[in-house]
C-alpha cells in the first residue's frame, strides 16, 4: 500500500462534503421537474411563475456550490481528490445553470407553443439527474460500486438519446420551417437543453473517475 494510501486510511475525513453533495444533485432533480412543469403549463403567467420558482432553485444551486467550496478551502482532509470534488461541484452547477436558461429563453423568446422536442429533452433531463442523484448518494459508501456504475452508464445512454434528439429536430427545423426567427429561437432552447445533458455526463465521468482512483 502507498504511503500516502495508509496516511488517508488513518486521517479523519471530512464528512461534510457528502450532503452538501447530496443536497445539489437533490435540488437539480428539483429543478427538473419544475422545467417539465412549465412546459405542460399553457397559461402565460403560470407559466411566468414557475419560471421564478426555477430561478429560486438556481440561486439555491449557487449557494450550494459556494458552501462545497468554502468546505474545498477550509478543509485539508477530503473524502475524494480536492479537483474531483471542485469538478464535481462546477458540473453540478451546470446542468442546473443550462436547465435554468433553456426555462428563461423559452420566456424571452415569447414561445407559446412547446414543440414535443423540448419536452422530449426535458424528459430526459430529469432521468439523468435523477440517476446522478443516486450515484452521489452511493458515493457515501463505495462499496456500492455496482449501483453508480450502472447510474453513470445510464446517463450516457441518455445523453447519447438527448444527441440524436436534437439533431433529428434541428434537421426538421431547417427542412420544414421558413420562419428562420422561429428556427433561431427553438434551436436556441434546443440547444441549451441538450448542452445539459451532457453536463450531467461530464459529471457522471468525473465520478467514474472517483470510483477507479478509489478502487
Amino acid at each position: 500500500m502507498k504511503l500516502d494510501n495508509i496516511l488517508q486510511f488513518f486521517l479523519p475525513k471530512n464528512d461534510k462534503f457528502y450532503p452538501l453533495f447530496e443536497e445539489a444533485t437533490q435540488n437539480l432533480v428539483d429543478v427538473s421537474n419544475k422545467l417539465i412543469q412549465m412546459l405542460y403549463t399553457a397559461n402565460r403567467s403560470d407559466r411566468t411563475r414557475i419560471i421564478k420558482e426555477i430561478e429560486d432553485l438556481e440561486h439555491v444551486g449557487d449557494g450550494l456550490s459556494h458552501k462545497i467550496n468554502y468546505e474545498l478551502n477550509s478543509n485539508f482532509i477530503t473524502p475524494f481528490d480536492r479537483e474531483d470534488i471542485h469538478q464535481l461541484m462546477v458540473a453540478i452547477d451546470d446542468v442546473v445553470d443550462y436547465i435554468h436558461g433553456s426555462a428563461k429563453r423559452i420566456d424571452l423568446y415569447n414561445i407559446e407553443t412547446i414543440p414535443n422536442s423540448f419536452i422530449d429533452l426535458a424528459h430526459i433531463n430529469l432521468k439523468a439527474a435523477e440517476q446522478l442523484h443516486i450515484a452521489v448518494l452511493n458515493l457515501r459508501n463505495l462499496k456500492n460500486r455496482d449501483d453508480i456504475k450502472k447510474a453513470c452508464i445510464l446517463i450516457n445512454e441518455y445523453e447519447n438519446e438527448a444527441d440524436d434528439i436534437f439533431d433529428h429536430e434541428v434537421a426538421r427545423l431547417f427542412v420544414e420551417s421558413t420562419n428562420a426567427i422561429e428556427i433561431i429561437k427553438q434551436k436556441e432552447v434546443l440547444s441549451a437543453l441538450e448542452t445539459a445533458t451532457d453536463k450531467c455526463e461530464d459529471a457522471a465521468v468525473i465520478i467514474d473517475g472517483i470510483l477507479v482512483k478509489n478502487a
